[in-house]
C-alpha cells in the first residue's frame, strides 16, 4: 500500500500546485510598497521621465477601485521587480471587449495596428490608475476635459475648437465635444472628399434636433435647407466633390457669421465660395444659403414661390388635358380594334368576373398598404394619410380576400359551373408534356402545344393564387391576432409569420407582373389587354388559336347535338 501512496500524493501535489499558484495574486500592499512612493520614476527614451507613483486613496475612488493590481497586470509575479521584467501593456480588452473592437476599427486603432508608436491607446484618453467615470469632473473624458485630453496629441485642432462656438459652449459645460463629431471608441476622420456626406450626417445629429435648436436659440431649418440644396442632394448621392457643412463653416474653428474671423462672415464669403467657384463675385455670394422658400420674405424667394405655384397649376392642367385627350383617343382605337376582331365568344361569365375583380382589388390594396409599412418614405406610403388608415385598409382588404376565397370554395363545390371550372383547372400529366412541347416551340420553333379550356399558364396561376391566399391569409391572421396566437405558440412563431408574409408578398407581386401581366396585357396577340375581365368576351379567332382543343370539343358537341336533334325529328 505504501509503495502506491507516495506516487499518488506526489501526483496530487503536482496537479494542485499550479492551480493554487494561478489563484494566488500579488496583493496590492506588496505593489504599493514601491509604487506608493511619490518619487518612483522610470527613464523613457529621449531622456524623458515617467512617474510610477500610484495614489492609493485616489485609486480607490476610480471605476477600478475594487480591482486588484494583479487583475490588470497579470504578467507580473511576486518576484517583480527583482526579476528585471518590465510590466507589459495592460490588455483592456480582457474586460472591455466591445469597446476594444470598436477602437480597433478607429483611426487610432488602425494606426496602432500598423505599428505607429504615437497612436493613442486606451490609457491616453482614459488615464492609467486614475480612471474616473465620464460623468466625474475628474475624468479625462468629462465634457469639460475632452478638449484638453484630445489636445495632448491634437494641439492645433484643440486650440481651434476652444476658440469656436462649440468650445465656448463647452466652457459652460455644454456644447458639442470631440467625441460628438468623431465618435468615442470607433473614432472616424471627417476630412477629405470621402467623408463628404458623413460630415453632413455628423452635423445633423445636433443641428436637426428641435430640443438642441430651441435650447441654444439656433434656426431649426439649417439641415433641411442644406439637404434640399444642390450641395445636399449631391452629397446624399455620394458625391465626393460637393460642398458639405465643413466646406463653408470650417471643421474646428467654427464661428458665428457675425464674427469677423468666421469663414462665412460677409467679408470672407467670396474667398470661401471661391474655393469651389473660382471668380465668385459679391453678387454671387449675396443671397442667403439656408433660405426656406416657403418661409423667407426675401424678394428672390417670394418670386420663386410664386413661380413654383404657377408651375404646379400649369403642370396639373397640362397633364390632365393631355391625359384626357390621349385617353379618349386610346379608348376609341381599342373599341374599333375590338369591333374589327369579328365574332366574340364568352370566356368568363358574370360570376367569375365578379370573383376576379374582388381578387384584383383586394390584392392591389393589400400590396400597396403592406409595402407602405415596409417602405414608409415612398410616395404611395404618403397617400395613406396615417398609420391608422393604412393598417385598417390593409386588414379590411385582407378580410375581403379571405372572404372571396371562402366564396370560391363554395362556388367550385356547390355549383355546376364551379365544378366544371375546377375539373378544367385540375393539373394533369399532359400539362407537363405541354410545358416540354412549348419549350421546344419557344427555343427551336417547333409546333406549339395545343391547349383545352385552360393550359399550363392558367393552371399555374390559379393554383399559385390558391397557395398564396392560404399562406397570406394564415400568416396575416396570426400577425393580426398575435396576442391570441402566443397563448398557444411561442413568440418566435409571429416573427416567422411576419417573414413569410413579407417574402410571399414579394413573390406574389413579381409573379403577377412577370407572368400574369404578360399573358393578359403584354402578349402582342392581346395587347393592350385581354378584355375578358371586363365583359367576359374574347375574339373567336384568338380563342381558336390559343385553345384549339376546347374549340374542337365544342364543335364536336354541336355536331352531336345536331345529329341527336335530327334523329329525334326523323322519329
Amino acid at each position: 500500500m505504501k509503495r502506491y501512496l507516495i506516487p499518488l500524493l506526489s501526483a496530487v501535489a503536482v496537479w494542485a500546485c499550479p492551480v493554487r499558484a494561478a489563484e494566488e495574486r500579488v496583493p496590492n500592499d506588496k505593489c504599493l510598497e514601491c509604487h506608493g512612493e511619490k518619487d518612483l520614476t522610470k527613464e523613457l527614451a529621449g531622456g524623458k521621465t515617467a512617474s510610477l507613483y500610484v495614489d492609493e486613496a485616489k485609486s480607490k475612488e476610480t471605476v477600478h477601485g475594487k480591482v486588484q493590481c494583479a487583475e490588470c497586470h497579470k504578467d507580473l509575479t511576486a518576484e517583480h521587480p527583482d526579476d528585471a521584467k518590465a510590466a507589459m501593456a495592460v490588455d483592456c480588452a480582457a474586460c472591455h471587449d466591445k469597446q476594444s473592437k470598436s477602437f480597433g476599427a478607429s483611426v487610432h486603432g488602425i494606426a496602432h495596428d500598423k505599428g505607429s508608436a504615437t497612436a493613442a491607446g486606451c490609457k491616453d484618453c482614459h488615464g492609467t490608475h486614475e480612471v474616473f467615470s465620464r460623468n466625474s469632473p475628474r475624468s479625462k473624458i468629462h465634457v469639460s476635459n475632452l478638449g484638453k485630453t484630445c489636445g495632448e496629441c491634437h494641439t492645433a485642432e484643440a486650440a481651434e475648437v476652444a476658440a469656436s462656438v462649440h468650445g465656448q459652449a463647452q466652457s459652460k459645460g455644454e456644447g458639442a465635444t470631440c467625441i460628438d463629431c468623431h465618435a468615442e471608441h470607433k473614432i472616424v476622420g471627417l476630412s477629405g472628399p470621402a467623408a463628404s456626406f458623413r460630415t453632413a450626417e455628423t452635423c445633423s445629429k445636433c443641428h436637426a434636433s428641435e430640443r438642441i435648436n430651441s435650447r441654444f436659440g439656433m434656426p431649426s431649418d439649417r439641415v433641411k435647407t442644406f439637404l434640399e440644396s444642390y450641395h445636399g442632394l449631391a452629397a446624399t448621392g455620394n458625391s465626393t466633390l460637393a460642398a458639405n457643412c465643413a466646406s463653408c463653416h470650417g471643421y474646428h474653428k467654427i464661428l458665428r457669421s457675425t464674427n469677423p474671423d468666421s469663414t462665412i462672415h460677409p467679408a470672407h464669403l467670396m474667398e470661401t465660395c471661391g474655393k469651389c467657384h473660382p471668380g465668385a463675385t459679391q453678387g454671387f455670394v449675396g443671397g442667403k444659403i439656408h433660405a426656406d422658400e416657403d418661409k423667407s420674405d426675401e424678394t428672390g424667394m417670394v418670386v420663386s414661390r410664386w413661380v413654383r405655384n404657377i408651375y404646379v397649376v400649369l403642370i396639373v392642367l397640362t397633364v390632365a388635358l393631355l391625359g384626357a385627350h390621349n385617353g379618349l383617343a386610346w379608348w376609341r382605337k381599342v373599341a374599333a380594334r375590338r369591333r374589327a376582331q369579328g365574332e366574340m365568344v364568352i370566356r368568363m361569365d358574370r360570376n367569375q368576373r365578379l370573383q376576379h375583380f374582388t381578387l384584383l382589388a383586394s390584392f392591389i390594396l393589400l400590396a400597396v398598404t403592406g409595402f407602405a409599412l415596409k417602405f414608409p418614405n415612398t410616395w404611395y406610403a404618403h397617400l395613406m394619410g396615417s398609420e391608422e388608415i393604412r393598417r385598417w385598409t390593409h386588414r379590411v382588404a385582407g378580410v375581403v380576400l379571405i372572404g372571396g376565397g371562402l366564396y370560391h370554395i363554395y362556388y367550385v363545390a356547390c355549383t355546376a359551373a364551379g365544378r366544371k371550372l375546377l375539373r378544367d383547372l385540375w393539373p394533369r400529366w399532359h400539362d407537363a408534356q405541354d410545358v416540354a412541347t412549348n419549350v421546344a416551340h419557344l427555343v427551336l420553333g417547333k409546333p406549339k402545344a395545343r391547349f383545352g379550356r385552360f393550359g399550363y399558364p392558367e393552371k399555374l396561376e390559379y393554383w399559385a393564387v390558391v397557395w398564396g391566399t392560404l399562406v397570406m391569409g394564415a400568416t396575416g391572421l396570426a400577425i393580426w391576432f398575435k396576442i391570441d396566437v402566443t397563448q398557444w405558440f411561442p413568440r418566435w412563431v409571429i416573427d416567422v409569420a411576419i417573414t413569410i408574409h413579407y417574402y410571399e408578398a414579394i413573390l406574389a407581386c413579381l409573379a403577377i407582373v412577370i407572368w400574369h401581366f404578360y399573358h393578359v396585357m403584354f402578349d402582342p396577340d392581346v395587347y393592350p389587354m385581354n378584355f375578358a375581365w371586363l365583359d367576359g368576351k374574347v375574339a373567336k379567332h384568338w380563342h381558336e388559336e390559343e385553345h384549339p382543343l376546347e374549340t374542337e370539343e365544342e364543335a364536336a358537341r354541336e355536331v352531336a347535338t345536331a345529329e341527336a336533334e335530327e334523329e329525334e325529328t326523323k322519329q
